[in-house]
Parts: C-alpha cells; structure tokens; sequence
C-alpha cells in the first residue's frame, strides 16, 4: 500500500488525501493549524460558492493558465458537482454559480471531514513542517512532532491570502530547499486603496460601475458590477477582478489608476442628453435635486463639486459646457490607486510554484520525481466565482490520484 503525505488540510489538501485513499493508498494530512478547513468557512460570504457551470481559460490567471486544462479535463466542474453530490452537497444554481442547497460553507467543510473519517486518512494538526528530503525510495517529512516516512509527499499549502486561516507561506522554504522556484506571490481579490481624500464622504456607497485599470495610461483590464466605495479606496467584485493586476504592477513600480464609469449603462451622447433634459427643464429644481433619482444622494455633492457646480444653483441656469463636463467626469472618473488591503483582506493570491517546473497532466514536479503539489501554491488563480476552490477541488484531485499510482484516464 502507497504511504502519501500531504502538507495542508485545505480545500486542495483534503481533496488530495480523499483522492489518494479512494486509490488505495493510506494517506496523512499534516496541517499546522488547530483544525483543518479553516479557509473553507469564509469562502462565498460563508455560503461557499464552491463551482460554476462557466468554465473557460478566461476564468484562470498565471504566467500560463492553460496549465489548467489537463486537469479541468481530468476532475473538471461536473466531476465536482458529481464528487460533493455523493459526500452529501445538494447543489443549488444561481446564474451559474454553485452553492450548498444549505448555504453553509460549513456543510462543505463537515461532509468533506466525514469522508477523510470514512477512508481512514489520519490528520495530524498542529504539526509544522520543517524539512522535507527526497529519499531513494520516497521522501520523509521533518516535523516539529517527528519524522514520518511516505512513498510520494503533496504540498497544498496554500498560498498566502488570508494568512490567519493558515495560508501563511510557511512552508515556501521547504519548496524552494527542493529546487522549485516561484513566482513572486501579490494579494488577488482584493481592495484597492486611492490616493483621493473625498472617498471619506462616500463611504458606505454600491453602485452599477464599470472600473477600467490604467497601468502607466495603458488598459489592462476591466470589468462592470457592484462598485463598493470605502473610505480609503473601491471595493466590491469589478473591483476584486483586477486587483492582481493592480498588485503586480504596484509592485514593479508602475502608476496605476482606475477609471470608473458610474453610468455604464448610457453611452457618452444619450448621458448628456439625459443630464441636459434633467439640468435644462429642470424648473424650480437646485442643481443637487437635478440628479435625484439618477445617484446616490451620498455622491451627487461630489459630481458637482468636482465640476464646479454649486449643489444649490438653480438647475436650468448651469452652463452647457459644465454639463459636459459633468458627463465626461461621470463617464471616465480617474482615481489613483496607492496599494491593495494587503494578504490579510485577499481572498487569493496570485503567483506560487511555476507551472513549467510541473507536469500538468498529473501535478508532479519535474525537478524532484514524488513531490506533487495542488491547489493555491501554484501560480494559477481564479476570478470571482467558484474558481480558486474549482482548482483547488481538481488539481487536489489529480495530484492524489496520480500520487497514489491510479493513473486512469
């Protein structure tokens, strides 16, 4: 009997031990928290969006997302749906998204943890890994509890979003010690922080907006949904789909900005034509009551501020040209981006173990034969949506499988 060990209780590391059990092989999750999963409950708003039916290259990010294609092939979206149906999960669809019919993520977590029981995988928490040696015959795992010896060992942990769950990189240096090199790891889904004093006065605001990242003047990507506003900078899911960008490109120095469109809904002429109807026939109306109706109260005094319209000027008496003005302003607001919130407040990381150091077909390294990895270590990441736990489930999936001998296709 195969003795796999795998370094992390996550979402990968859990689905990587049941895969290898399922093949035969007697399995040890070593994991350095009090408690394995942690990461899963905070997933979804609690409510752990754990697939959707969308699954393309366009969903996956790295230095070479289609990494991710020959093992989406192996364990892909309806495998998943297929896999969390049998351990109990009764899927319930909104727009493509998947949830537990519960809406609990920790229903994810206790059916996973029933089925690790089942198979007699042995977890081991609050163990730290020190060391890990490539042997002749397997590897051996150093721990500050003792040595174990194993056939082929996994790393899936994690990357590092969200270190308190125990994403912390701790273990980076046992890879690296093994010959591995990484891409170097910056927040994804995350906030953005801006440079702008005003956002103190519109804290608290959500809105339809389309936010276009500007690196050094340059597109680089964008995205239309739900703009939170914070007192420091933007929020919310547009925002959380560019913020690797955003991350990188801080971190090499580049000016980044980000343009939002507050009425994406309207092109350029029709707003003007709805701003100058509103302004122009606006009788007995201030300039501030032109736009009820249009914005949010929070950010009307801004728009007009910013464009040099009194809140209390009659409507019909503002200037064409402020007008115009007013509707380039709401169609292109630029604000300067300084950093993100940081690892702590990311729900993924982008960047890990390279993927040409790996073969895809089976998440074992190419430098040392035994050493497999999964999950979030990898320089693969996924946009909102169930994507980082989708490749979490499959790269944790093949890599057991494969790391337990069962090679079927």
């Amino acid at each position: 009997m195969k003795r796999i060990l795998v370094i992390g209780g996550g979402a990968s590391g859990m689905t990587a031990a049941i895969a290898a059990a399922r093949s035969g092989a007697a399995v040890t999750i070593l994991e350095h928290m009090d408690r394995i999963g942690k990461k899963i409950l905070s997933t979804g708003n609690g409510k752990c969006n754990y697939t959707n039916r969308r699954q393309d290259l366009r969903c996956y990010r790295g230095e070479d997302p289609a990494f991710v294609l020959p093992v989406l092939r192996q364990f892909g979206f309806e495998e998943t749906v297929a896999f969390f149906r049998e351990l109990g999960i009764y899927p319930k669809e909104r727009d493509g998204y998947f949830y537990p019919a519960s809406e609990q993520a920790a229903a994810v977590l206790d059916v996973l943890r029933m089925e690790l029981r089942r198979l007699d995988v042995r977890v081991v928490t609050g163990c730290e890994a020190t060391a890990v040696r490539k042997l002749k015959n397997g590897c051996e795992v150093t721990t500050d509890r003792g040595s174990l010896r194993g056939d082929c060992c996994i790393f899936a942990c994690g990357g590092r979003a969200f270190p308190k769950s125990g994403s912390d990189g701790s273990a980076f240096g046992l890879i690296e010690r093994l010959g591995h090199s990484f891409v170097e790891m910056t927040p994804a889904l995350v906030q953005l922080t801006a440079k702008q004093a005003f956002f103190k006065s519109i804290a608290g605001v959500r809105t339809d907006c389309r936010v276009v990242l500007l690196v050094d003047g340059t597109c680089i990507c964008e995205d239309r949904g739900e703009l939170q506003l914070t007192d420091c900078g933007i929020s919310g899911i547009p925002v959380f789909q560019v913020s690797r960008f955003a991350a990188q490109a801080l971190k090499r120095g580049q000016r980044v900005q980000a343009a939002l469109d507050f009425v994406p809904y309207l092109e350029r002429e029709p707003l003007y034509e709805e701003l100058s109807r509103r302004f122009l026939q606006g009788e007995g109306k201030t300039a501030a009551e032109a736009l009820v109706g249009l914005f949010s109260k929070k950010l009307i005094p801004l728009f007009l501020k910013q464009n040099g319209i009194s809140l209390q000027e009659e409507a019909g008496k503002v200037p064409r040209e402020r007008i115009q003005a007013l509707g380039r302003y709401l169609k292109e607001l630029v604000v300067d981006i300084a950093d993100t919130k940081g690892f702590a407040a990311a729900q993924a990381s982008a960047g890990g173990v390279r993927t040409e150091e790996l073969c895809a077909e089976t998440m074992e390294s190419e430098i040392v034969p035994g050493i497999y990895f999964a999950g979030e270590v990898v320089d693969i990441d996924g946009i909102c949506g169930g994507y980082n736990l989708q490749w979490a489930w499959s790269s944790g999936y093949v890599a057991g499988v494969h790391a337990a001998g069962d090679i079927r296709e």
